[in-house]
């Protein structure tokens, strides 16, 4: 039973979160963090991803996640999502009987469930988060349908309006992403996460590979959205510029661990620890 608090608003809380790849062995996390500068356990070798991260993310609210390659953040939004399975840890979700289970506990079914009802995910790999063989309108459809939506009417409505909303013209709707600039595809797969009206939307490094102008046109669309539609967001990102644009919050994870966390704007403006000062310097 969950002894968390939801209320004021939270629409996710996540406690004492962490993933391990390998056997793991009693040093690993006692031998790996941010003092050690690696999540490489020196006597067995597994990567502690994640020990003991929590937050809370509230409703309408963008929550950044920024850190290096390696510091976890692809980790957690997989985690989040059910690409991985958590190695322990707590999550509790108020649009899932209340916030009253543990979703990283519950069985493969009701993940399903949330993954196809509750959450939406835009990779920073489309090829993970599109079907590029399908045509634009199909891989929105496909997400309809998961989350139990069968009419062909109401799904090609949907699909028109979601890539109106997404800045694609209607017309690329029966033509295939494989086609499209890396931009268009990225717009695609986040029409194709909003299909099913997810209260609770994650972006793992959305406008990395993009040029400069399409990823400014990415972060627009997605601050329009998010404004429009009032979803709650997860935001990892390596970018403090993305960072500072799109979110509320912020978090900083190094070796799996939260070692910064705040208002974004205190922590771009007065980091306190001094990676996230050797983060902000490097933007300068």
């Amino acid at each position: 039973m969950n002894n968390i608090n939801m209320d004021h608003g939270c629409v996710l809380q996540v406690r004492n979160l962490s993933k391990k790849f390998g056997r793991g062995c009693p040093h690993c996390e006692k031998l790996t963090g941010p003092e050690f500068g690696s999540n490489v356990c020196p006597k067995c070798n597994s990567v502690v991803a994640l020990h003991h991260v929590s937050f809370d993310l509230y409703q309408g609210e963008i929550l950044g996640v920024v850190g290096e390659s390696g510091s976890g953040k692809s980790s957690l939004v997989q985690c989040l999502y059910f690409d991985q399975q958590a190695t322990s840890g707590e999550g509790y979700l108020s649009y899932y009987n209340d916030g009253e289970e543990n979703i990283f506990q519950l069985p493969q079914s009701k993940k399903r469930y949330i993954r196809n009802h509750l959450m939406g995910m835009v990779y920073q790999n489309p090829l993970l988060g599109l079907r590029l063989g399908f045509t634009s309108g199909g891989n929105i459809a496909e997400k309809l349908l998961t989350a139990d939506i069968y009419h062909y009417e109401t799904i090609r409505e949907r699909g028109k309006e979601l890539l109106t909303r997404t800045e694609i013209p209607e017309y690329y709707m029966d033509e295939k992403p494989k086609r499209f600039s890396g931009g268009m595809q990225q717009r695609v797969q986040i029409a194709k996460a909003l299909a099913n009206n997810p209260p609770i939307l994650l972006l793992d490094e959305v406008t990395t590979g993009l040029d400069v102008s399409v990823q400014a046109k990415v972060l627009d669309l997605i601050k329009c959205l998010q404004q429009e539609l009032n979803i709650s967001m997860l935001v990892v990102s390596h970018d403090l510029g993305v960072i500072r644009l799109l979110t509320n919050r912020t978090m900083v994870l190094k070796n799996g661990r939260i070692v910064e966390r705040g208002l974004t704007d205190q922590i771009l403006e007065d980091p306190q620890h001094n990676y996230t000062q050797l983060l902000v310097h490097s933007m300068l």
